[in-house]
């Protein structure tokens, strides 16, 4: 009889931890992934008219949360801030144009890039600014943190650039360009084209080949970085980045960019 009463207590027992097991396993594939994000970098992430987050990298996080069977949960983050949130495990990923650098991959990680990018200069149509060269004396925008800002810091000196206006974001900057507080805006092209393109009053002076890629960026010790890895690579091969960029730019991708191609993931020098 006691025999009996502690085998069916050690069945009860296992029975349990088995139990406890798959509860926990339920509870780590339910934690959503948390992606955050500048909302406001159009084309990229931005708020639409009825309140939604929608843009290429707010659709690439809903299709790479979906692959990894997890919810996803967005938080607007200045892009300065980004670097922290992951940093500190407030965020899992941020996805904001994000350009890789050796200098962020000493602190961060990323994932295989996706997008190529260059730098742009933006002006008024009526703006006696053709090219870097007429910036001389005059105020630049940038946005704070980015790479546009690293180049047009090194690059003050060589120009001779009066001042720089720095801005959480492309459309305080566009208000600021309108009213003439500033004379031109530095940013990545692929947003000033989206957003000028129904803006005649606007013109791109000069494009500035920085051979930018954009890719997500995640801790160092991220548990998600391989397996989100993985799954923008498949998004690669079966045709989903590429709609996507048919989708926000109107055209395919170039044949052989990152946005098509499977890379390895960027490693610190």
């Amino acid at each position: 009889m006691a025999y009996m009463v502690s085998v069916t207590f050690r069945r009860g027992a296992w029975a349990l931890l088995l139990l406890g097991v798959l509860i926990a396993g339920q509870s780590l594939r339910a934690e959503p992934l948390v992606v955050g994000a500048n909302i406001g970098n159009v084309p990229w992430e931005f708020q639409a008219r009825d309140g939604q987050y929608v843009g290429f990298e707010i659709d690439l996080a809903r299709a790479l949360a979906e692959a990894l069977g997890r919810e996803l949960e967005l938080r607007n983050i200045p892009f300065n801030g980004l670097f922290a949130a992951v940093q500190s495990g407030r965020i899992d990923v941020a996805a904001s144009s994000i350009s890789v650098t050796p200098q962020r991959l000493g602190q961060v990680a990323f994932t295989q890039p996706f997008y190529d990018s260059d730098q742009s200069l933006t002006v008024l149509k009526a703006s006696p600014v053709e090219s870097l060269e007429d910036l001389k004396g005059r105020r630049v925008g940038v946005d704070t943190g980015s790479t546009g800002d690293i180049w047009a810091t090194a690059a003050q000196d060589r120009y001779g650039i009066g001042s720089l206006a720095r801005y959480e974001g492309l459309a305080p900057a566009m208000l600021d360009l309108q009213s003439r507080r500033i004379d031109a805006y530095l940013s990545d092209i692929p947003s000033l084209l989206y957003y000028a393109k129904d803006k005649p009053f606007l013109r791109i002076a000069e494009r500035i080949e920085t051979g930018e890629r954009y890719a997500l960026m995640l801790a160092k010790d991220s548990a998600v970085l391989e397996p989100l890895d993985a799954a923008l690579g498949e998004l690669k091969r079966n045709g989903t980045l590429a709609a996507l960029h048919e989708k926000w730019f109107g055209q395919a991708p170039a044949p052989g960019s990152s946005t098509v191609t499977v890379l390895p993931r960027p490693q610190a020098p």
